[in-house]
């Protein structure tokens, strides 16, 4: 096992860290994202740097290790910071002392982290901005994720916005920036980074992998980049879970449309009710994104592999494919209400289901 690989392990758990993999803050090499960095590269040489920016883009596309990578630099006086640098170190350790994070914070009552980011941890913008900035010149403030601030926490932040102390960046990590306060956002220069291309994101999931001291076979590696969507996080959850084997109980059942086979649903409904929430995301996440393709698919003839066009053939067709697109739909939205309320998981999956069934039975091809 690598060394990253052992002190990934072996440290304590941190909101959203993908356990077997470094975090965000200890990866040194960023993929995709080089016109994304070059903007904000570009913003500090003109000498018109906005003090906040927010960084927008779906989940695990690489903005944490965006944002890293530019705090980094920014600490180090504009330096090419490498893994020997003791700004990376300091950085990656969360010792430096003008780099603030502001995440969710864990509840030992409950031995978990809290949901939203409260106003305890924005809180501590306040010690933070107000001693001088010492090694160089510049703090930075990185919240992740800013779409779990919530209101009282977001309201404090504001008030941070809206009078910068000079020198200080912040950078705002969101996947779901429609759940920031318009405030918040209209005083950010939003900065979006799409999900990486075939290549980079190749490069992006083997470097994190040689890092972490991981070698999946070439089948489940091919499985895995082209289930992510443009992903790294999504192809490591994949490869380091049970995730494919999640999409391959989801296209088995797709396939039985419009039929509902009892055995398998309860097995999955027990598999995911009972589980940790991550699975039940993944498991959510992939059928998503499967029934995405398809529709795209029938749509333009395009986006989804062999097997999959096998089961858009059986299922969607141009007549069914608004019906399908609003299916979609109702299905992300009560994963997100679910999600946000803490419903019951197993009726999530089944409601899920149920609905898919009657739109295969009422809308044939």
């Amino acid at each position: 096992m690598s060394m990253a690989a052992e002190r990934s392990r072996g440290a304590a758990a941190e909101p959203d860290r993908l356990a077997g993999f470094s975090a965000p803050r200890e990866v040194d090499r960023l993929f995709g994202h080089e016109a994304a960095l070059q903007e904000l590269v570009g913003a500090l040489h003109s000498g018109r740097m906005h003090h906040a920016w927010l960084i927008v883009g779906a989940e695990g596309v690489g903005k944490a290790t965006l944002a890293y990578r530019f705090a980094r630099s920014l600490l180090a006086e504009g330096k090419i910071v490498d893994r020997d640098h003791p700004v990376f170190h300091k950085v990656a350790a969360l010792s430096h002392p003008n780099l603030l994070v502001i995440r969710r914070s864990w509840v030992e009552k409950s031995k978990r982290y809290s949901q939203w980011i409260g106003i305890d941890e924005v809180r501590r913008l306040r010690a933070f901005l107000g001693h001088s900035a010492g090694e160089g010149g510049w703090r930075v403030v990185i919240v992740d994720r800013a779409d779990e601030l919530n209101q009282s926490a977001a309201n404090a932040l504001l008030k941070a916005l809206e009078e910068p102390p000079p020198r200080t960046l912040f950078l705002l990590i969101s996947n779901a920036e429609g759940r920031l306060p318009v405030t918040i956002r209209s005083r950010t220069r939003t900065l979006r980074v799409t999900g990486l291309g075939e290549d980079d994101l190749k490069q992006a999931v083997q470097a994190a992998l040689a890092r972490d001291g991981q070698a999946p076979d070439a089948k489940k590696l091919a499985t895995a980049l082209a289930l992510s969507e443009g992903s790294v996080r999504r192809a490591l959850e994949l490869i380091g879970s049970e995730g494919i084997d999640l999409y391959d109980e989801i296209a088995a059942s797709l396939a039985a449309l419009p039929e509902v086979e009892g055995p398998r649903l309860h097995r999955q409904v027990e598999r995911l009710g009972a589980g940790d929430a991550e699975r039940l995301d993944l498991y959510l996440a992939l059928l998503l994104g499967l029934i995405e393709r398809l529709i795209r698919f029938t749509a333009t003839s395009h986006g989804a592999s062999r097997e999959e066009q096998t089961l858009a053939g059986r299922l969607v067709s141009p007549a069914n494919l608004a019906h399908w697109a609003e299916a979609w739909e109702a299905i992300s939205d009560a994963k997100a209400e679910a999600f946000a309320l803490n419903l019951d998981r197993s009726l999530l999956v089944l409601e899920t289901w149920f609905r898919l069934q009657a739109v295969a039975r009422e809308h044939p091809v």
